[in-house]
């Protein structure tokens, strides 16, 4: 062999190198811990990354959203999933986060048992109320203003501190608390309202909004109605809703961001297979105004693709 053919075949072993390299670059995703929303919601995008464009996203469960969104600044984890409140909170501890985008709405509700005779949220007066989520900083000011929509303040019912929403899910089944606090989808919910027999999805009147928003401005209602999705949901009624984000940091390349949103817009269908709250997933839905940094790669991506922020 001449020395230029050894010298191509060692430069053609150095690029099949280099693409294996590549090919087998693991990216963690930072979720919450299974049985929650957004660990499936999670662990959809990665299947999904991992099938269709030879991504090997991990899913790493945490102990919360406060405790996840630090990991992927820190780049422990080069992608998470939370909500909007604790990554607006997160912001001054976590100056490396940077969103790829709202990836769809979150709905959440308190649950009680369907054998209640309580239907609306003022109907906690007096009961024992999970409050302090000392893993999940931001959920405690949400529970306190879906109360203060029915009237109530944390005076007003019997505090039962958690450090989560599962652990607030285990008390209720078993039957040290009233009432549960998750997002509509977790399958958790779904494990709850088995293990007690049904629960009940209490109302929120929009007319205790103006209440509620004095605590949580970003939080809104939308009409929900009764289907397997929205359990517990026995007529048309507001659910109390906001944003859950997907984000990365700033140390992630600008085409792997590029690509991780083109994969998930091509491939919608295959999201909702597992995670059903995905179906209002959209690239042009990514895209929302918050005081909050996006990735050089999502902003490129909704450039070329001309979607201007909501």
């Amino acid at each position: 062999m001449t020395f230029g053919k050894i010298a191509a075949a060692l430069c053609a072993g150095f690029v099949m190198l280099g693409t294996a390299g590549a090919q087998a670059q693991t990216l963690g995703f930072a979720t919450m811990q299974p049985g929650t929303l957004n660990h499936t919601s999670g662990s959809a995008v990665a299947k999904v990354l991992k099938e269709k464009a030879n991504l090997n996203v991990v899913v790493q469960p945490t102990a919360g959203e406060s405790v996840l969104i630090p990991l992927v600044s820190r780049g422990e984890a080069e992608l998470g999933i939370a909500n909007i409140f604790e990554v607006v909170t997160a912001k001054q501890s976590a100056p490396d986060i940077r969103l790829i985008g709202s990836l769809h709405p979150l709905r959440g509700a308190f649950w009680v048992r369907k054998d209640t005779p309580m239907k609306t949220v003022a109907d906690l007066k007096g009961k024992k109320v999970g409050l302090g989520y000392s893993a999940m900083r931001t959920i405690d000011p949400m529970v306190k203003a879906m109360l203060a929509a029915g009237g109530l303040s944390e005076k007003d019912v019997t505090p039962v501190l958690i450090p989560n929403v599962i652990r607030g899910a285990d008390d209720f089944a078993a039957g040290q608390a009233d009432m549960f606090f998750f997002a509509f989808g977790a399958p958790k919910v779904r494990e709850v309202d088995a293990t007690v027999g049904g629960i009940r999805a209490l109302e929120i009147p929009e007319t205790g909004m103006a209440a509620a928003q004095k605590i949580q401005p970003e939080g809104y209602l939308t009409q929900a109605q009764p289907n397997p999705f929205f359990i517990g949901v026995e007529k048309p009624m507001g659910v109390y809703t906001w944003d859950n984000m997907i984000f990365t940091n700033a140390k992630m390349s600008d085409d792997t961001v590029y690509k991780i949103i083109e994969t998930l817009e091509a491939n919608k269908a295959d999201l909702v297979t597992i995670q059903p709250a995905l179906r209002e997933f959209s690239a042009a839905a990514l895209y929302k105004k918050y005081d909050l940094p996006y990735h050089p790669g999502a902003l490129k991506y909704f450039k070329d693709k001309n979607i201007a922020a909501k």
